[in-house]
């Protein structure tokens, strides 16, 4: 197994090797936030990368969107394309070390828990749980299906996710998600777990 620390990622950076960023803000994530204008919600995006979700919940007025991610690089793009995003708001750490003074409101799962080895979800089920406030939520995408190589990415199924989220969540949503970019239709997973 790889070793999926900040040099893995930033190497990956370096290199190019970035066949997570689809170039835009997830269809699926952003018609979800969308619903949430008018609440500005304490927003997380682990894993941000390019954060082309934060930029766009940033251009359309949330105030309150942190992104996290192993190296300072992977914010180049946020900071070039969106360079009033607040400098406190980019968190450069390791997510499971990653303290914060609030609750959250909301982590948007976008490609973060298909980079992470998979032995380290149940600790992610906990530490997303302990960062939410009561009734905070988690949303986003998941990939439907296993892959047949050693990721990153990793895959899973359905069946997986309802039994390593229900320890902590309840389920509202885990289905096909209609709304995925072209070449993953139909292999994205839409999430909604509800603390």
């Amino acid at each position: 197994m790889k070793k999926l620390n900040a040099k893995f990622w930033e190497r990956r950076w370096q290199e190019q090797q970035t066949g997570w960023d689809i170039g835009q803000a997830s269809p699926p994530l952003m018609q979800y936030a969308e619903r949430l204008l008018n609440q500005n919600p304490r927003i997380l995006i682990p894993g941000a990368g390019r954060a082309y979700e934060a930029i766009a919940l940033h251009q359309l007025g949330f105030t309150q969107v942190y992104v996290c991610d192993w190296v300072d690089s992977a914010f180049d793009h946020l900071r070039q394309t969106a360079p009033d995003f607040p400098k406190d708001h980019l968190l450069v750490s390791d997510f499971f070390d990653l303290p914060l003074s609030e609750e959250l409101d909301l982590i948007l799962e976008q490609t973060f828990f298909c980079a992470i080895d998979p032995s380290l979800r149940p600790r992610y089920v906990e530490k997303t749980h302990s960062m939410l406030k009561p009734g905070g939520r988690i949303a986003g995408v998941l990939f439907a299906r296993p892959f047949p190589f050693e990721g990153p990415p990793f895959g899973g199924t359905k069946t997986e996710y309802e039994t390593l989220f229900s320890s902590h969540f309840t389920i509202l949503n885990l289905d096909i998600s209609p709304d995925s970019i072209a070449p993953r239709l139909g292999n994205e997973l839409f999430v909604e777990l509800l603390k």
